[in-house]
């Protein structure tokens, strides 16, 4: 906790602006690994449970603009398998999910790195994963595994490359979704924000950034160069259910079996007040899960999960205090760039902003 308790007690609470609609940005990006602890059969049973179950179980859901909640698959490309691939595009065909990159390694180096990121591009572009750019290029959202970004674990683990954040940068990624990793030492000083990170040599060069701020233009923000865009999930202490009854319990915006979403946890979701500076009436809430594994997904698929939509769109979507958007990972980073551009009123309206939506998941809401 000394890595951000400092920082969490300087910031001020958010709190609604007066006068104002609210309009809350929720994304659920998912760490999804069918593969883990099981081989292919199972990694194939759990995606026929997510086929069978999720498009059902979103579907009485509508927010704001009539869409669906939203799911982020960020899969492991080191995992490639061109059957469950398979499965998980018919997924995102019926549900609406995107696809993005996910990564495991170990002792890597910057070659090894940029090699293992265009194949994973080029698997995932055969399935209709990714969005483009305007030049055509395929661009991705990022989560590193094991929450060790540009190498920053303490003694060195699971990365081996200090200068990722230009690498990613170099591929195609228009943003990192990693953070925060709390209680993890990988954990960063700067927490909810939103920010730009300017890589150096030495590891976790995201330790600190630039706030992202209405009114600063794409162009200005690339002068510089080597400036990764990250999107944190909140992070503070949650009172409101005590460990031992005294200790407050880290809240790290994991979605569990054991810690589901709840009221209490969306209340100090918000209060985080992770936005674009500039535009406080625009909250972005972004939560974090492994998905695959059942002890989740029982969850994620299950009564616990609907129980929260309907108390989540009951509170807050009334269309005169606050509006509720389910948003993916590729959407909030393209509403993200129009609050930056000074962009006003229904941010539901930038969902295809920059980024336009993956072939894979069009057609659904």
């Amino acid at each position: 906790m000394h890595l951000w308790l400092p920082a969490y007690l300087r910031q001020r609470s958010w709190t609604p602006p007066e006068g104002k609609v609210v309009d809350i940005l929720l994304a659920v990006c998912d760490h999804f690994e069918p593969f883990h602890h099981t081989d292919k059969a199972g990694a194939l049973k759990r995606m026929q449970k997510w086929n069978e179950v999720y498009p059902q179980a979103i579907d009485p859901f509508r927010d704001a603009d009539g869409c669906r909640p939203r799911h982020s698959f960020f899969y492991p490309i080191e995992q490639y398998d061109e059957d469950v691939l398979r499965s998980l595009e018919t997924l995102c065909r019926s549900s609406g999910g995107e696809v993005e990159i996910h990564l495991h390694h170990h002792d890597d180096t910057e070659a090894g790195l940029r090699d293992a990121l265009a194949q994973g591009k080029a698997n995932f572009r055969r399935h209709g994963f990714l969005s483009q750019d305007a030049q055509g290029g395929s661009v991705y959202g990022f989560i590193h595994g094991n929450w060790v970004l540009d190498n920053s674990h303490p003694a060195g683990d699971n990365c081996g490359v200090s200068n990722e954040l230009t690498v990613l940068q170099d591929t195609g990624c228009y943003a990192d979704f990693t953070m925060p990793s709390a209680p993890h030492p990988a954990q960063t000083r700067t927490i909810n924000q939103i920010y730009y990170a300017k890589d150096t040599p030495q590891p976790k060069s995201h330790d600190v950034g630039t706030p992202a701020a209405v009114n600063t233009s794409r162009s200005a923000r690339s002068q510089a160069g080597n400036n990764l865009l990250l999107v944190q999930g909140p992070l503070g202490l949650n009172w409101e259910r005590r460990k031992w009854g005294i200790m407050p319990r880290i809240e790290n915006a994991d979605l569990t079996g054991a810690n589901p979403p709840r009221m209490d946890r969306l209340r100090l979701w918000l209060r985080q007040g992770i936005q674009v500076a500039g535009r406080p009436e625009w909250v972005f809430v972004k939560l974090h899960t492994h998905g695959a594994v059942e002890r989740n997904s029982d969850m994620l698929l299950g009564s616990l999960m609907q129980d929260f939509h309907r108390e989540l769109l009951a509170g807050y979507n009334d269309g005169k205090r606050y509006r509720l958007h389910y948003v993916s990972a590729r959407e909030m980073v393209n509403i993200i760039h129009a609050a930056e551009d000074g962009k006003t009123g229904n941010p539901g309206a930038f969902r295809d902003y920059v980024y336009a939506r993956p072939q894979a998941s069009q057609g659904t809401v």
